[in-house]
């Protein structure tokens, strides 16, 4: 998933969590899940259940050799089924014909991808959870520092450093909020059968699928939808854009920190260690890696959400092209949402503020001023101001941090370490 030119822009969690392996593990618990599920009402015996069920594990499968006909079957879920019946079969052939019952391609990949996007949300937000908790701490230490604040890229007036990271965490603080209740309707059970009917899921002239349903996303821990969801993206494509706004604000802060830190500024600077930031030709440089990374997933963050939005049209009840489309971009935007969440996860804690530099850029600029402006500008009054709102936000972002979820662990079951 990942190249030379994009690997450390992300991290090797985000890419493991979308890796080969994992992803075909992901589909492979569908498979699991829908077999236990199906017996569990009465559509297939339970006996056929458990051959299938103990056939699903990813370590009996060529992953490559998968992922190599998919490209001929038009989907990754048509080889693996494919193997899949197969391994059964080798155990119990009268259990083989159960495989995939009553589901389709797309049920087993949205599913999939659901399980995968679940773990790198947990991964985003635990570091977005580190960065604002540095924010707040900078914030609290800096409330009352003066700093110029800039406006059209020119100096304004005075407010406080602190007053700026509690405007830095704000947006931070909402994505977390708005990512957790989107996260709680997109990340569902895909189950629709080849129309959305499950018209393979009748028994005795009842529909079973919705017993089905509600016993595979209490296992796999996700939502139960109303209905198939095949060509509904909107509450997908709705998490996409979440990320999307996530992504956008870090790089708001990157962006600051940056041309905070420029020497001839010298404000702020990242955090230094052996290997990282230097420069390949002058020794003097030291470069914002941080900032670059958020930077970079800001660039290219857009594109994919308005990709996921585009490919909102789809025809009918299944679609041709669209879908597909979603799927290529979907991962890329993940790995741009933690490199940038990982790599301001790290920086922040360790800004270096130099509150002496601060001041004196202030006394520059109030010493070229008419001694009327400068009073009205850069009053310590002003300063005081800031400080208030300051502590004022920082108290309001540590109660709405303190009212969400705690950051969940990756799910082992879709987390595993490549061998």
């Amino acid at each position: 998933m990942s190249s030379i030119f994009e690997g450390f822009l992300s991290t090797s969690e985000i890419l493991e969590a979308f890796s080969e392996r994992n992803f075909l593990d992901a589909m492979l618990r569908f498979e699991g899940s829908l077999a236990r599920a199906q017996a569990s009402v009465g559509l297939i015996p339970e006996a056929v259940a458990q051959s299938i069920s103990g056939t699903c594990k990813v370590e009996l499968f060529d992953v490559a050799k998968i992922v190599r006909e998919s490209g001929r079957a038009g989907s990754i879920a048509i080889p693996l089924v494919k193997s899949l019946k197969e391994t059964v079969g080798l155990f119990n052939k009268d259990a083989a014909g159960f495989v995939h019952f009553g589901s389709t391609s797309q049920d087993v990949i949205d599913t999939a991808l659901a399980l995968v996007t679940r773990n790198a949300l947990n991964l985003i937000e635990a570091d977005v959870h580190k960065a604002v908790a540095a924010l707040l701490v900078l914030a609290g230490r800096h409330a009352a520092d003066p700093v110029l604040a800039r406006t059209l890229m020119q100096p304004a007036s005075v407010t406080s450093f602190g007053l700026k990271c509690a405007g830095w965490a704000a947006p931070l603080v909402r994505s977390l909020q708005r990512l957790q209740a989107t996260a709680g309707n997109a990340l569902s059970v895909q189950l629709g059968g080849a129309v959305g009917t499950l018209a393979q899921m009748q028994k005795a002239g009842k529909n079973l699928g919705p017993q089905v349903i509600a016993h595979m996303a209490s296992e796999l821990k996700l939502r139960a939808p109303s209905c198939a969801w095949h060509t509904q993206r909107d509450e997908w494509v709705a998490l996409g854009c979440e990320l999307g706004l996530l992504v956008g604000s870090l790089g708001k802060i990157a962006k600051d920190i940056a041309l905070m830190g420029q020497y001839e500024v010298g404000e702020v600077a990242e955090p230094t260690e052996p290997g990282r930031g230097g420069s390949s030709a002058m020794p003097h440089k030291r470069n914002p890696v941080a900032c670059m990374v958020a930077l970079a997933a800001a660039q290219r963050a857009p594109q994919r959400v308005a990709a996921l939005l585009a490919a909102m049209p789809q025809e009918h009840e299944r679609a041709l092209g669209n879908w597909q489309a979603e799927l290529a971009e979907w991962p890329g935007l993940l790995m741009s949402a933690h490199g940038s969440a990982r790599a301001m996860a790290q920086a922040l804690p360790g800004l270096q503020v130099d509150t002496q530099r601060m001041r004196a850029n202030l006394d520059a600029l109030r010493a070229v001023l008419p001694a009327e402006a400068a009073d009205e500008w850069f009053s310590p009054g002003l300063a005081r101001h800031a400080a208030e709102l300051t502590q004022a936000q920082v108290l309001a972002h540590t109660q709405a941090l303190a009212a969400l979820k705690p950051p969940k662990s990756p799910d082992t079951n879709t987390m595993k370490v490549m061998p």
